[in-house]
């Protein structure tokens, strides 16, 4: 059963696009969006919560012609993320299907949508995820979205994140500060494998870029850059064991 995400600046092609994937038994759930900046924001807020949330989209059904970012300008973005939605387009022009399968998409369908024709993409799309298995490995970017815009960080010129509620905000190395919607714990998981280790309940730190650990009065502290951040009683001989195997290795 197949999780959709339809987008389509016109209103009423995306109704209709809509009721023909509801009415196919193979799709389980089927939302519209009507510009790239919201189905970005979906899709992000999707890898966030994992295959297994209530957000999340297997399949994109996705016009090419658009205001702003097109639908090739889409399918370009996904493909920095480590575990894309498969990529149908549906479309009314006929001359973007080579760099539309470049782009790896699964079909392309042109307007105006037939029933037989869209059952015919959808059943390509649920071979193609019966047989590809995601694949065990850690994103190495995320989403991040700054006035109104997704733009995709890479986790390694990530310094260290920030606990902010049930959110957290990432520094970089250039300064910039990114607020997602995503716990810390959540990324400790996520980011143990990357060499990011909890220094406090609030802090988690990439171990690679700590230039500084200080002892004093009993506390422990850590530099990063400018920041100096403190480490837990907690935390602190997990953190000095990390940093002592890191440079005698």
């Amino acid at each position: 059963m197949l999780r959709a995400l339809a987008v389509d600046d016109e209103e009423p092609a995306l109704a209709e696009l809509l009721y023909l994937l509801r009415s196919d038994p193979r799709i389980r759930s089927a939302e519209g969006a009507t510009d790239a900046t919201e189905a970005l924001r979906r899709i992000g807020h999707a890898l966030e919560a994992g295959p297994g949330g209530d957000d999340a989209v297997d399949v994109l059904f996705l016009d090419i012609h658009m205001a702003g970012l097109t639908g090739l300008d889409v399918a370009r973005l996904l493909a920095g993320f480590a575990r894309p939605p498969l990529v149908v387009f549906v479309t009314a022009h006929e001359d973007f299907a080579v760099q539309a399968f470049d782009l790896k998409a699964v079909d392309y369908v042109l307007k105006p949508v037939r029933r037989e024709r869209l059952a015919e993409a959808v059943g390509r799309v649920a071979e193609r995820a019966a047989v590809a298995a995601p694949p065990a490995t850690v994103p190495d970017r995320i989403p991040v979205e700054l006035g109104g815009i997704t733009r995709l960080v890479a986790v390694a010129d990530i310094t260290y994140a920030e606990a902010q509620g049930d959110y957290a905000r990432l520094h970089t190395a250039d300064g910039a500060g990114h607020l997602v919607r995503i716990p810390l714990t959540t990324l400790e998981e996520r980011w143990q494998p990357l060499g990011f280790v909890r220094v406090h309940r609030s802090h988690l730190v990439a171990l690679h870029r700590i230039d500084e650990l200080r002892l004093d009065g009993g506390g422990m502290t850590v530099r990063v850059g400018s920041a100096e951040i403190a480490v837990s009683r907690r935390h602190a001989g997990r953190v000095r064991e990390l940093l002592m195997r890191r440079a005698g290795g």
